[in-house]
């Protein structure tokens, strides 16, 4: 993979659809408009066009776009063909692209790996944009779509701003004083970098971006036939779990993802839980099932009121049938096999979520931007506890450079081997 190549893919969704836009970039991005169209056509203009391959043979008639570098989404040259989206098409577009010397097809994340290379955008903001691309609910879309915008980014830049006016205060005392003890620091220095540490620890307190594709783990328990399953299946709105009056009839964790007002929930039923009367299988099932207790966001129990878990849902389930026992401390009493109460119980579950879910347009921290805040964090609060300016000055500078890290000033080729790997052949 080098930049002095032109890279080349489909950028639009897979033949056959009605338009399939390639994508062109690099120095000879222009010689492609010129090669298939015999003209190079008014930048940031859509034209039409007849693509035509070496041996004058058309291809296609198309749009065709023209976007001169360095303001573009890669940072260089830029050509989009429109074409139509047969699979023929795109094919024979392709292949009369691949045929002109210097060009090559795009390796997975290439474009968006050279806009980041050609300061188009940083690691935080491609980070985002690769969770745009695999949004699957409401949520998920604000939060990567915030990140994308360089909502993080401009976070992190603003506390880099800080750092650096503590580290230029902290040099100046160095310069000009014969001791190295931090007792000739300007007055309110120490508690500048203590304001600035607890705001770190605030946004590493705020809940991780991972949990926005996870989802809100609702994980239903109580004894054999409690109504679990009954009530999963109306939750996911599917008859993914077997019900039966069976005791017994789940034998294992069954999971379901879904959304519900735009809120990503992970719905899990289990095993009933007994002590006794169970076979081996079944033990399996219900070990697991405990285990699923201590994952939990939010455990809904539909058994013996006062025999869940600490801070679990008392629900008082099944409610249609003769036999039903109302919960004192109920917290939603229903019926999954007519409905009632059903809907009360989503509206609830949405709101605890999007209590314990990143907020809409607020950015949230990913596992490696999480690490990189904790990394300078770490670096002030040891700062907080020395007395000797040099080494004051050792700790701001490691959590510059944690900084510089998280927003990809100074990272690692594996790494963003890793990331930019995240996305599609044509982004």
């Amino acid at each position: 993979m080098t930049s002095s190549d032109t890279i080349f893919a489909l950028s639009s969704g897979a033949p056959p659809a009605a338009i399939g836009v390639i994508r062109v970039s690099g120095p000879q991005a222009g010689e492609a408009l010129r090669a298939l169209t015999g003209r190079l056509p008014e930048p940031r203009r859509a034209s039409l066009a007849t693509l035509r391959d070496a041996a004058g043979t058309a291809l296609d008639s198309a749009l065709v776009l023209w976007f001169p570098g360095p303001k573009t989404a890669t940072g260089e040259d830029l050509a989009e063909l429109h074409c139509h989206g047969g699979r023929a098409v795109i094919a024979a577009v392709e292949g009369a692209l691949a045929a002109i010397p210097g060009f090559r097809r795009a390796e997975p994340g290439e474009f968006t790996r050279r806009a980041f290379a050609n300061g188009r955008l940083d690691l935080a903001e491609a980070e985002g944009l690769a969770d745009l691309l695999s949004a699957e609910t409401e949520l998920q879309r604000a939060a990567a779509l915030g990140a994308m915008q360089g909502a993080l980014s401009r976070q992190v830049e603003a506390w880099r701003g800080q750092l650096l006016t503590l580290s230029a205060q902290l040099e100046a005392v160095l310069d000009f004083s014969d001791e190295e003890d931090a007792a000739d620091l300007p007055q309110g220095f120490m508690g500048n970098i203590a304001v600035l540490a607890r705001e770190l620890h605030e946004w590493l307190a705020r809940p991780r971006s991972e949990r926005l594709g996870e989802g809100f783990r609702v994980v239903l328990a109580g004894p054999p036939n409690a109504g679990k399953s009954t009530l999963f299946n109306a939750l996911v709105e599917s008859e993914a779990a077997i019900t039966s009056p069976i005791a017994g009839t789940t034998r294992d964790v069954i999971e379901r993802s879904v959304a519900i007002g735009g809120v990503p929930f992970t719905f899990v039923d289990t095993a009933g839980l007994r002590d006794e009367g169970s076979d081996a299988i079944e033990a399996i099932g219900i070990d697991r099932a405990r285990g699923e207790l201590v994952r939990a966001d939010v455990v809904l129990w539909l058994g013996t009121e006062g025999e869940g878990p600490e801070r679990c849902w008392e629900i008082a389930a099944q409610a249609d049938r003769a036999e039903f026992a109302p919960k004192a401390l109920a917290r939603h009493t229903l019926s999954a096999a007519t409905g009632e109460g059903v809907s009360a119980l989503k509206s609830a579950l949405v709101e605890a979520a999007r209590e314990a879910l990143p907020k809409p347009g607020e950015a949230a921290l990913n596992a490696r931007q999480h690490a990189r805040l904790a990394e300078a964090a770490e670096a002030l609060t040891a700062a907080q506890a020395l007395g000797d300016s040099l080494l004051i000055a050792e700790e701001l500078r490691r959590a510059r450079l944690a900084f510089d890290r998280l927003v990809g000033r100074a990272t690692t080729e594996d790494m963003l081997d890793a990331l930019f790997g995240r996305f599609c052949i044509g982004k």
